[in-house]
């Protein structure tokens, strides 16, 4: 009966302790481009802003690029899609919210879609846009290159 009591007892800690158990901790949105990673320059920041800004005034949806130094220990899709919900993405009702999201320190990047939008923007679309546009700037050290050349995609591929 303590054995068991004692097994309990460590599962639960071990549930405890591990990140499933806590809420990962969020970078507050402070516009379309939130660099917490420190990637960015100033100019790239405010060049990425004005496209995300057009985009959003001329069709109603909303990209948000987001860089953090890493996940927490989360994967990337979970991180994203509760990062998406975290802060709101999109209209409520046609979720239509997308989040370009970047880890530097975990070599992670992720294209996040509401519903809303998985017609246009399907996850083979997103792998193909990271593979072919983001990846091969990053490789190269560009990360604002390669943010960029996402961004482009992305609006591209029918969210404008």
């Amino acid at each position: 009966m303590i054995r068991s009591l004692l097994i309990l007892l460590a599962a639960a800690g071990a549930l405890l302790a591990s990140p499933l158990a806590a809420q990962p901790e969020f970078p507050e949105l402070t516009g379309r481009v939130v660099d917490n990673a420190d990637i960015l320059s100033p100019e790239a920041e405010a060049a990425l802003t004005a496209k995300l800004e057009a985009l959003e005034t001329q069709s109603q949806r909303q990209l948000v690029v987001a860089t953090i130094p890493d996940l927490q220990g989360y994967d990337i899709s979970d991180y994203g899609y509760q990062l998406g919900r975290f802060w709101g993405l999109g209209d409520a009702e046609r979720n239509d919210g997308a989040l370009l999201l970047v880890a530097p320190n975990d070599r992670k990047v992720r294209i996040e879609v509401g519903y809303g939008l998985e017609g246009y923007l399907t996850d083979a679309l997103s792998a193909l846009i990271i593979q072919n546009q983001i990846l091969p700037r990053f490789r190269d050290g560009d990360f604002p290159g390669g943010i960029a050349a996402g961004t482009d995609a992305i609006i591209r591929s029918g969210m404008s």
